[in-house]
């Protein structure tokens, strides 16, 4: 019993930094207390993963029964990660020394293609769980589709689930398509019947579903699978806190704002209760100090700190959205350039711009690439499809029913006339039917090299004040 009230008095001075958090259940002296950490999409953020070492590592001083595990998307976010020269190299170093014990594929996860992730599912020392996923000959080790870990006197085992909604006409992941080209993906709904009674094949105390599928799934996951204990999930970028069918559904936010502590009390293989609670980690002040050091090492990157141009003024992502499309119009002397919203991923202050910041902007890896289409089938691609783009180069008007392309200087363009486009090779990997690999120029940097070299060699002045070129046809 001393050893119990000794954990929750380290406990209550865990969550001291945030006043509406509960305190965890008192257990009985025959009790299991059972303590999961959690994070999600933390999208190559490291600064936090020190604290986040030094407050799993003071719990585990008091209880043997603590796991730490990662609900998907631990890359593209961060060019200390992202342009590392092992791509996301820094990441798996810092989660294998912070001690992840088990992690779900997410998303972003194929981000640097199927080589990349192979290396860094290799270099992990903690688990990865994917259960809707066949690597097949992608040369990408095939995770386990659950894992039971043994952690003190219990047994508890982790499913693990993707989200498969990336592409209208596919089953892939929220990825660029031609990166998982050669893997094979099911609906989370058409695999779960296949692991309902894990938990009693396993022998487990506890079945939780760990997943990267977005909170409105987690929740239905919870409603239709009542043999699972409890669902941790990610890919929403929420703070989730509810009880399904009397099970947790949790997530914590995104970006290491947030560590998540879901507690199960268990006696005699019988869960009496559990709670969860978050740790603001910006508020958290202790951190390892080892581990501190690490980052701090692989923060030191000159090469990014490199100003390459000046913005007048501060930039949104609508402001951007005409910087981005200008820089690829100009840079590859074609006629326009399109750039999807979600593809631009920060702002940029006014002032010097870094090469930093255009890799934050920019953080994906996508290649550059050069199409040449006719009026008509631009025109098509924006009716057939409602994509919504930034656009920089054409104009649109709607005469009637139609959709015509306008040239900068108001004139129309003719059906058959030709338009060249530079744009990055995740629009017409996800609209191949409007846009044919065979029509295809692909150019040797990627978007984000293109655009630093457009401020260095063509312009290095950014001034988009109010600028706003986003289309979508309606």
């Amino acid at each position: 019993m001393k050893k119990l009230l000794l954990l929750l008095s380290v406990l209550s001075f865990l969550y001291a930094c945030d006043d509406s958090k509960p305190t965890p259940e008192t257990p009985t002296e025959d009790a299991d207390t059972l303590a999961i950490y959690f994070i999600n999409d933390q999208h190559g953020q490291l600064d936090n993963f020190a604290k986040i070492k030094h407050i799993v590592d003071t719990e585990k001083e008091t209880n043997t029964n603590v796991l730490l595990v990662c609900a998907g998307d631990m890359f593209s976010g961060n060019p200390i990660v992202d342009q590392y020269e092992q791509k996301g190299y820094p990441m798996i170093d810092i989660m294998n020394r912070t001690g992840f014990d088990i992690a779900v594929i997410g998303n972003h996860e194929f981000d640097y293609g199927p080589d990349v992730l192979a290396d860094r599912i290799n270099q992990a020392e903690f688990e990865w769980v994917c259960a809707n996923v066949a690597m097949q000959e992608s040369g990408v080790p095939q995770p386990n589709p659950y894992k039971t870990l043994e952690v003190g006197d219990l047994k508890v085992t982790f499913l693990g689930l993707i989200e498969t909604f990336g592409k209208e006409d596919d089953v892939i992941p929220a990825t660029h398509p031609w990166r998982v080209a050669d893997m094979e993906f099911e609906r989370h709904f058409d695999v779960i019947d296949n692991y309902r009674n894990l938990k009693s094949e396993e022998s487990a105390d506890l079945f939780i579903a760990l997943t990267h599928l977005g909170s409105s799934f987690d929740i239905e996951l919870a409603t239709n699978v009542p043999e699972l204990d409890g669902v941790i999930g990610g890919h929403s970028h929420q703070e989730i806190n509810q009880t399904i069918n009397s099970m947790p559904v949790v997530q914590a936010s995104s970006y290491l704002q947030l560590l998540g502590r879901l507690q199960f009390i268990i006696s005699e293989g019988e869960i009496i209760s559990h709670s969860t609670t978050f740790i603001d980690l910006d508020l958290y002040s202790n951190f390892d100090e080892d581990l501190k050091a690490v980052i701090d090492s692989y923060k030191e990157a000159p090469q990014f700190e490199e100003v390459i141009g000046t913005a007048t003024n501060y930039l949104d992502r609508t402001e951007l959205g005409c910087f981005y499309t200008t820089a690829l119009k100009e840079y590859y002397d074609v006629d326009a350039s399109f750039q999807n919203g979600g593809g631009i991923r920060s702002d940029i202050d006014e002032g010097d711009i870094t090469t930093l910041e255009i890799y934050n902007m920019d953080p994906f890896n996508n290649g550059s690439v050069v199409f040449t289409l006719t009026a008509k089938e631009i025109s098509d691609f924006f009716v057939q499809t409602n994509a919504g783009l930034h656009v920089s180069g054409i104009e649109f008007e709607e005469v009637g029913q139609e959709l015509v392309i306008l040239k900068e200087n108001g004139e129309q363009y003719a059906d058959d006339e030709l338009i060249t486009i530079g744009i990055n090779d995740y629009i017409p990997a996800v609209y191949d039917a409007y846009f044919p690999l065979s029509k295809a120029q692909i150019q040797d940097l990627t978007t984000a090299e293109s655009i630093i070299q457009y401020l260095k060699t063509i312009n290095s002045t950014v001034d988009d004040d109010g600028c706003n070129r986003y289309f979508r046809y309606d």
